[in-house]
């Protein structure tokens, strides 16, 4: 016997259609690449998101076909998101930081018709319009008055004309919620990237369980300034949490050095924010050099790569900032832990609440989760044994687009379970900790060796502006712990003073064997350390030392 209930599909055009009805005063606030601030409320993005799909469908996107982005966060990308995805196409938010090779790959793969750019990618744009094949039309995301003089790329067209060709008189088509509705690529930093094809369903069901409190905990009442790229994983999912809360939103286009995100966060009066811990180094360092504090941020959600306890420590004790630990990846939408507390942490003392802090959380609801060993069978969760994350549920991923690097659930038990190419503990309160990749972890003499928790120590060290631990190759233990170090400026820092820094606070074999001061750190599109270029580079270097 089934319900009596109404049957209305979860499409992402409700999302707006709701902020504009309920929230239609609130404002969005961008800073853009033509250097100036601008302001528009819910109403009036929706307004010009329906001009927008109606220009869409002039330039010849069909249902399902793909319109894809080079924008940095702001109103116009937004207005993307929903006149794309409402209309019934597919949004493909390419990411600039990619090599224009890998772009044009992507592009290509994807089979995407019109590129909607910012003006800071002409660039890049001009670097690959001759070289993708499926391309036909190429928009300027900005007006008539700052629209190119000249330009490789013939018969650009100008965005704000486009809007201004169309009326608003449009209704949001209704259709099946299990509709593609965007598109996002791994950052490939091992073979060629691959396409997560999320749906409206996957994204509504994604954008309520990230709101809710013991989540991101969103309401109107919160400003929110996305520092994660609209090009990363949908900014986390913020430009759709905004409308269905209500929230005012901060965008802060290709600025974001700690002086501008600074200066944004005290004009605007935000509340909350999220980003990668790159990003929040920068943020820290400006505030601590000029003495400044927050006088409304209360809260950022740090994820993309681990979070160091330093840093935790810096927002909440000197800054009254709470720092919400997250994981998640693109094949997951990407929100599939948040490290809120339990009534019972409250209690504990600072130590223990940061060791607890310290971890990637626990699984928001929809999100089910298990580790297994090497044979496959289920770990106990008693926050010792590490094995493989597995995780399942409705925003995550079944298979890769065109199943371009096969299919990930194809050697599994058949009930639906991701494999995430992470290694894990979790405890029995369920909360989830990341020990490494399992392409990263270090196997010395057959035990493993988490190279996270050697960089969150030596992050905690004063002198260390960012570190990053790998496996190098030893004539007797297979593989040990070697520490890359970028040095703060001014910093007086020696190899030993650093392994002393260790004494008592890790296993005495997993200290490192040697470390290494670098200028910088490869980081990846995504602000994540690129360990496989440091282990190309360095991994005979205990070797050549013995």
């Amino acid at each position: 016997m089934n319900g009596l209930m109404q049957d209305q599909p979860l499409l992402i055009s409700s999302l707006l259609t709701h902020a504009e009805r309920h929230h239609g005063e609130q404002e969005i606030v961008s800073r853009r690449v033509e250097g100036d601030l601008h302001r528009q409320t819910y109403r009036q993005l929706a307004q010009r998101s329906r001009q927008l799909a109606k220009a869409v469908a002039a330039l010849g996107v069909t249902e399902g076909q793909r319109v894809a982005t080079l924008a940095w966060n702001g109103h116009r990308h937004m207005e993307l998101y929903y006149a794309v995805s409402g209309s019934g196409a597919v949004l493909h938010t390419l990411n600039p930081r990619l090599h224009p090779d890998q772009v044009v790959w992507i592009a290509d793969h994807a089979e995407d018709q019109v590129l909607c750019f910012d003006l800071t990618f002409l660039p890049l744009v001009e670097a690959i319009a001759e070289r993708v094949s499926t391309i036909r039309h190429f928009v300027v995301m900005t007006d008539r008055a700052h629209m190119p003089a000249a330009s490789k790329v013939p018969n650009l067209l100008c965005y704000e004309d486009l809007l201004a060709a169309q009326d608003d008189a449009f209704e949001w088509p209704v259709f099946d919620e299990n509709r593609a509705s965007s598109l996002c690529y791994t950052s490939g930093t091992t073979g060629h990237p691959k396409g997560a094809l999320y749906s409206h369903r996957s994204t509504v069901l994604h954008t309520w369980a990230a709101a809710l409190p013991d989540s991101l905990n969103c309401s109107a009442r919160d400003v929110i300034l996305p520092v994660v790229p609209m090009f990363h994983v949908n900014a986390w999912g913020l430009p759709y949490i905004a409308c269905m809360v209500g929230a005012k939103l901060v965008f802060p286009g290709p600025w974001l050095d700690g002086k501008s995100l600074h200066e944004l966060f005290e004009g605007e009066g935000v509340t909350m924010s999220a980003g990668v811990p790159t990003v929040w180094q920068g943020l820290l360092a400006h505030v601590e050099s000029h003495h400044l504090n927050f006088s409304t941020m209360r809260r950022t959600v740090i994820g993309g790569s681990a979070c160091p306890p330093a840093m935790m420590r810096a927002f909440q004790e000197r800054y009254d900032v709470q720092v919400l630990h997250a994981w998640g990846m693109t094949e997951i939408s990407p929100v599939g832990t948040v490290c809120t507390l339990k009534p019972r942490h409250e209690s504990l003392g600072a130590d223990e609440r940061m060791a607890v802090q310290a971890k990637q959380g626990r699984v928001v609801y929809g999100v089910d989760m298990k580790i297994v060993g090497d044979d496959g069978q289920p770990l106990p969760h008693d926050g010792k044994a590490a094995g493989e994350l597995m995780v399942r549920g409705p925003w995550i991923i079944r298979s890769y687009l065109k199943s371009e690097g096969g299919d990930p659930l194809a050697y599994q038990d058949g009930q639906g379970w991701f494999p995430t190419g992470d290694v894990a503990t979790i405890d029995a309160d369920g909360y989830m900790q990341i020990t490494d990749r399992a392409k990263d972890v270090i196997k010395s003499g057959g035990e493993w060796i988490g190279s996270i928790d050697l960089e969150n120590v030596a992050m905690s060290h004063p002198g260390v502006a960012i570190a990053a631990c790998i496996a190098a190759r030893h004539p007797k233990w297979d593989e040990r712990p070697l520490l890359l170090v970028v040095k703060k400026p001014g910093a007086e820092l020696t190899r030993e003073d650093l392994l002393k820094h260790y004494e008592g606070k890790i296993a005495k074999w997993w200290t490192p064997d040697d470390v290494l001061f670098v200028d910088s750190i490869p980081l990846g599109a995504t602000g994540k350390m690129l360990k496989n270029r440091l282990r190309d580079q360095y991994r005979d270097h205990l070797m050549s030392a013995a």
